[in-house]
């Protein structure tokens, strides 16, 4: 082809197509999201069978990871630091509160690298972008029913009984998933542009749990910072938990304002995510 040929051709600087949701302004495209639920169930499925391949103890790292976590805060915090959690035995008030913190961070971690594992799909089709982070914290959302096996054993071995308090257990739940998929989503988002982000989450969740009343309980806090525990969602869902499980005092202002911080944040989260989507295949 002769040379001149080429130096004739120009590219247009915006592209003639471009795939992208229909609505970009709205919050969740459900119509789009229910269109390709075959296709997030198959991610799911996906994640769950590659998850223990080539492992030698398979699942049972769902149980030792927030396992290993109480013994080791058993022996430093109720035996040598004595933390008083009243009638509630500490390895009982442990576990449940380390049980909802490790399907959190571990969604948390897990969704705000989901973006860029499925990078070569992003780049080839269209689908909706946050059924892949929604996907990643599905995946936890099962270590979490597994993990509860042995929240039960110590119940029973401790002799706690249930009470109405489980019908609260669902809500709480729910919660903590919209709570893991709004940050997950949020990050995922920023991780695509911004990659010391995925730098900066270990640091961020490390200290979101100290800030947490999931190794101590909230009544250790100092009475005039107790009010940042009404910004902080975890510290509702952590002590609404606990209270659904162990029967202990239930803290409605705690719970109510944990509900309303969520619902904020999975607002915000999903704008970001929905104004962002449209740059990833360029940019990933």
């Amino acid at each position: 082809m002769p040379e001149s040929f080429h130096s004739t051709i120009s590219l247009p600087e915006e592209p003639l197509i471009k795939i992208r949701p229909r609505r970009p302004w709205s919050l969740i495209d459900f119509r789009d999201v229910w269109s390709h639920r075959e296709l997030f169930a198959l991610l799911v499925w996906r994640d769950l069978k590659g998850r223990y391949k080539q492992t030698i103890l398979g699942a049972m790292w769902v149980i030792l990871q927030p396992l290993l976590m109480t013994l080791v805060f058993t022996i430093f915090l109720g035996k040598l630091v004595r933390v008083q959690t009243g009638a509630t035995p500490y390895p009982l008030f442990l576990y449940a509160g380390l049980l909802p913190w490790t399907f959190f961070s571990n969604a948390v971690s897990s969704g705000s690298y989901s973006l860029l594992a499925s990078s070569q799909m992003i780049t080839k089709v269209y689908l909706p972008r946050l059924i892949i982070p929604a996907a990643a914290v599905t995946v936890r959302l099962s270590d979490f029913l597994v993990a509860s096996v042995v929240l039960i054993i110590f119940m029973r071995y401790y002799g706690i009984h249930l009470g109405w308090q489980i019908l609260l257990l669902p809500a709480m739940v729910l919660e903590l998933t919209l709570l893991a998929l709004a940050l997950s989503a949020l990050l995922s988002a920023l991780n695509v542009k911004f990659r010391d982000t995925g730098t900066a989450l270990p640091v961020m969740l490390q200290v979101w749990m100290f800030a947490s009343p999931i190794i101590y309980p909230a009544s250790l806090i100092p009475e005039r910072w107790r009010w940042t525990l009404l910004f902080n969602p975890l510290a509702g869902i952590v002590e609404g938990h606990r209270a659904a499980l162990l029967g202990r005092a239930f803290d409605r202002t705690l719970v109510v304002s944990s509900i309303v911080v969520t619902f904020v944040a999975l607002a915000a989260a999903t704008i970001v995510f929905r104004r962002m989507e449209k740059s990833f295949a360029d940019v990933i």
